[in-house]
């Protein structure tokens, strides 16, 4: 088994309560936490409003498997989120 972590960190511009800010995340542990080889959960500061850190861990029985399921997570994050990904580190154990 092969396990790949990818934490992304998101700016929230103009984010103004914390009920705004779940919303603009849209869902990532319902959406992301359907797939048995993934798991998510929002990490860093919960308190912050205009930015968040959310980690994902994906498990497969091929790295390039491990890299297609974050390059799609990254991806579709990307497209739905109403926020801008700052940073995403990649790391494969």
């Amino acid at each position: 088994m092969h396990i790949g972590i990818l934490t992304l960190h998101i700016s929230l511009p103009g984010c103004q309560s914390l009920k705004e800010k779940r919303q603009r995340m849209g869902g990532l542990h319902e959406r992301f936490g359907r797939n048995p080889a993934v798991a998510v959960c929002e990490s860093g500061e919960l308190d912050r409003l205009e930015a968040s850190e959310w980690t994902f861990v994906a498990v497969a029985t091929s790295i390039p498997r491990v890299e297609a399921l974050l390059a799609e997570i990254e991806d579709k994050i990307q497209r739905t989120v109403d926020g801008r990904v700052m940073e995403a580190t990649r790391e494969l154990l």
